[in-house]
């Protein structure tokens, strides 16, 4: 919700788009030179990092939305690190003013089209803050120590650590005076100093940006072709540091600097030899690293001939034909579970492809692992098709190495169908493809460990991450976690949701700790060693410590669960970090991040969780799961509607076979709730209630609870008022599931509400909420919407004693707006009026105990909402009054 305009400042600062710490750098400076100003911030680019930073920052700075601002008053706009307008999109309206004053402060060159300013400096150093951090030094205002933190920043990032041509010697010694007031070398160090050389980085994108692929043969081929006026130093290691970033298997550079174009190739396959392909440009080399100098060609040029080389050379890998195994064992998708494991059995194998025949279609397949967990679940008479994986892709018989690999271990398909003309050839098998990679993986090796690549996709080095995105306080906390796990000898990881909310650049509010080995002792030498307090749970291996200032950490030893029944709580034994993370729910919570100091920043990830997150997929990892704990199901709603993901299309289908086996009958009511509590406090869970109910999910709470387009109205009503409620700041806590909860129950009969109260278990302090107290709010708006008129007394001695969660349903079920404002007003002016006077102020004046007091003290109430009454003396005089007239003193 967008605020009025009130906020008319003379003097506003701005600076471009896309902001770099230069430019908030140089705002933040500005706002010294000009007391009274108000900034408003362009946004940034560089979500991750500039987020964070202003995240901890924005305290220092006068920060406002274009939005919030009147700009009638505004006499002068201040710009820093830019003179185009095009840049300046947030003060477009301000710039068309009339006798408007600008103040610009710059170092870039001048442009076309730059703004005409009343007042500039432009001076060509290499930051502007630069320009700014010496006028504060001649005026002789020092900045804090955070402030020349942000500066100093500025001056760091933008002349590349002092390392860019564009450097000055002025750069240098504002760097200096801003050490001497305090700046921070660490923060800054950690926020600009990057993997690679800073002069490398500009090279590293341009040839990411630029890169092509070319299909030749089957095989996919990476090309770059970028151009440099000068030399670019180490362009060998750009474009090895490339290789591993994308695990590139065949890569060129093709790159004009001057007058004379280089080529530079790496290559992981056996069967290309790019030393003999650039040998025809001059180059020299062998199979897997080469590189080559042309002269008197242009990049297009010998691009083209690169491409026609690659054509004759590159051999035509089509392995699929030899790699598959034929005929293919199928079944049909109404088979039951218990036939599918005699045909696994009698053929000994691990997986089935799933064939409709009378269609001939496949329709996915089947692992032995889902069949045995069917089985010991005692669903052995169900059909194949209910926990098949469905997501199922095809080759043909001609298909290369490359697109196979990609299937099978990119996308985890356990078996590969190749398909001729919709005729099923054959399947390829995981075991197939690694028997393949096993008698080429001699001469792999070797060549990558000279070339110094690793090719292992399911580990991660994230350490500028953890330092990007986490504060000092995190960061530090980490740290000892790790060094006192590897004093104990125990492998330690940080995971779930802590991982997955890092990658999503959110706000992190848990702490996971698994550990590879005891972490109840680990829970208490670290306990010990930071002075925390620690409570333990022998019988899950689990432990919370606790610091002082009630700061928890979740600790647990690594473990594997397994469910004697469906619905069933799980039985826990020790196992390792992979099986660890096997038994949670989606794969999204399945990434580790090693804590150990020799691993520290390593993400594990063994179920392509880093995938998912990207394709912003919610995907579970056994085909049974939801079986064993339906709560699953509401769970994976609550994170698809909370990251804004969808639900796979396997993952739909096993919760709705799950629904039809009603897996919910053995399921605690209590635990459902649990479920729908969390929901219902997301910050707008209203497209998740839409999920739950294009599952039927609703049935299964009670029979008779529908949804209907006025419910849904009423929840977005609800949402409404509760975010309206959010800006007021209110510090007072409220049951805001209990708010939709109740708007979910308005439309059903007593009965019907009572009986899911008594599904779900709700406590019944609780249950009063959404019963009777529910009703009594109903009632009481039915009775504020008939009045004819009612004046502000009726209206707070109507609503005095429901607490918020009641007042917030009531604005949401009124019909009109004017009651709407009419019961906000209540709750934002009247609902703390309290009087000054107490009860031993009355005994004071001579009055007897009595009703009398009750009496005496709200009609202080109505004078104040009548505004005759404000201060103390004016109600001691009101009361004086009244009990004089009454008789009750002398």
């Amino acid at each position: 919700m967008k605020k009025e305009k009130a906020v008319k400042p003379k003097i506003i600062i701005t600076s471009h788009i896309n902001a770099d710490f230069d430019a908030i750098a140089s705002m933040l400076a500005a706002q010294k030179l000009y007391p009274g100003s108000v900034i408003i911030f362009p946004g940034s680019q560089e979500k991750s990092m500039r987020d964070f930073f202003i995240r901890s920052t924005s305290y220092l700075f006068n920060m406002m939305e274009p939005f919030e601002i009147d700009f009638s008053t505004t006499s002068k706009l201040v710009i820093v690190d830019t003179k185009q307008k095009n840049r300046l999109p947030q003060v477009a309206e301000l710039l068309e003013k009339k006798d408007l004053k600008i103040d610009i402060y710059d170092h870039h060159p001048p442009m076309k089209g730059d703004i005409q300013a009343s007042f500039e400096i432009t001076k060509s150093t290499g930051a502007t803050t630069t320009i700014l951090s010496a006028l504060l030094q001649k005026k002789k205002m020092t900045p804090t120590p955070e402030e020349a933190t942000i500066m100093a920043l500025g001056i760091y990032e933008d002349t590349g650590c002092f390392t860019y041509l564009s450097t000055t010697k002025q750069d240098l010694e504002q760097a200096a005076f801003l050490l001497s007031c305090g700046a921070d070398l660490d923060t800054i160090v950690k926020l600009v100093v990057k993997e690679i050389k800073s002069e490398q980085v500009t090279w590293l994108n341009e040839l990411l940006n630029e890169m092509s692929i070319q299909k030749i043969n089957g095989m996919d081929i990476h090309i770059s072709t970028i151009s440099s006026p000068t030399y670019i130093n180490d362009l060998a290691t750009i474009v090895q540091k490339i290789v591993r970033m994308e695990n590139l298997d065949i890569f060129f550079a093709i790159v004009l600097m001057g007058n004379k174009i280089n080529i530079i190739a790496r290559n992981r396959i056996p069967e290309v030899d790019v030393g003999k392909i650039l040998s025809e440009f001059g180059g020299g080399g062998h199979a897997y690293a080469a590189s080559a100098t042309v002269d008197h060609k242009t990049l297009a040029q010998v691009e083209i001939m690169l491409v026609e080389r690659l054509q004759q050379e590159v051999k035509n890998i089509q392995i699929a034909i030899n790699l598959m195994s034929s005929p293919a064992i199928t079944i049909e998708p109404a088979a039951d579970c218990k036939t599918a494991s005699s045909v696994m059995t009698r053929y000994n194998i691990n997986t089935l492809l799933v064939v409709n025949k009378q269609k001939n279609r496949c329709e996915g397949y089947i692992t032995r692992q889902v069949i045995e967990k069917a089985l010991y679940h005692n669903l052995a008479h169900l059909p194949v098709e209910d926990y098949m994986n469905s997501e199922t892709v095809s080759i043909s018989s001609n298909a290369d190495l490359s697109q196979i690999e990609n299937i099978i271990i990119e996308s985890k398909q356990r078996l590969l169908p190749v398909i001729d003309e919709k005729r099923i050839q054959g399947v390829i098998t995981r075991t197939d493809l690694l028997n393949y990679l096993v008698q080429h993986n001699k001469e792999l090796k070797q060549n990558e460990s000279e070339l110094g690549i690793k090719r292992n996709v399911k580990k991660k080095d994230i350490v500028n991450i953890l330092y990007q995105r986490l504060d000092n306080r995190i960061k530090q906390l980490i740290e000892n976690i790790g060094q006192t796990g590897q004093d104990l000898g125990f492998s330690i990881f940080v995971v779930g949701g802590f991982v997955r909310d890092l990658l999503l650049n959110r706000q992190i509010d848990d702490i996971d700790i698994v550990v590879e080995g005891d972490g109840i002792e680990f829970a208490k030498a670290y306990a010990k060693k930071e002075g925390c307090r620690i409570n333990t749970y022998k019988k899950f291996g689990t432990a919370v410590i606790i610091y002082p200032d009630n700061f928890k950490i979740d600790v647990a030893s690594a473990r594997l669960e397994y469910y004697k029944t469906p619905a069933a709580l799980p039985i826990v034994e020790k196992s390792s970090i992979k099986l660890d993370l096997a038994r949670r729910d989606f794969t999204i919570n399945t990434l580790a991040i090693s804590l150990n100091p020799e691993n520290f920043g390593t993400m594990i990830d063994y179920f392509g969780a880093n995938r998912d997150l990207k394709d912003k997929t919610i995907r579970i990892i056994h085909n049974l799961s939801f079986v064993e704990d339906p709560t699953r199901i509401f769970r994976a709603i609550k994170f698809a509607n909370r990251f804004g993901f969808k639900i796979g299309k396997v993952t739909s289908n096993l919760i709705k076979n799950a629904i039809k086996i009603d897996c919910f009958k053995n399921l605690s009511g209590l635990r459902v709730l649990s479920e729908l509590k969390q929901i219902f406090e997301e910050e707008n869970p209203i497209f998740a209630i839409k999920t739950m109910a294009s599952y039927g999910l609703e049935k299964q709470i009670h029979k008779d609870l529908t949804f209907i387009p006025q419910t849904y109205d009423l929840l977005e009503s609800v949402n409404k008022i509760l975010s309206w409620h959010d800006l007021l700041f209110v510090d007072e806590t409220y049951p805001r599931w209990a708010v939709y909860f109740m708007a979910i129950l308005n439309r059903c009969p007593y009965k019907v509400a009572t009986q899911i109260c008594n599904r779900l278990k709700i406590p019944l302090k609780e249950r009063r909420i959404l019963l009777d107290r529910r009703l009594k709010s109903e009632k009481q708006l039915y009775v504020i919407e008939n009045s004819k008129e009612y004046s502000a007394q009726d209206l707070y001695w109507c609503l005095i004693h429901f607490n918020t969660e009641y007042i917030l349903y009531m604005m949401a079920l009124a019909k009109n707006e004017t009651t709407k404002k009419a019961i906000s007003n209540f709750y934002t002016h009247h609902r703390n009026i309290k009087p000054y006077l107490k009860g031993r102020d009355l005994l004071k004046l001579g009055i007897k105990p009595g009703p009398i007091y009750t009496n005496l003290l709200n009609n202080i109430i109505n004078a104040k909402l009548e505004g005759k009454v404000k201060t103390k003396k004016q109600e001691l005089l009101l009361v004086k009054e009244y009990a004089l007239k009454n008789k009750l003193i002398d």
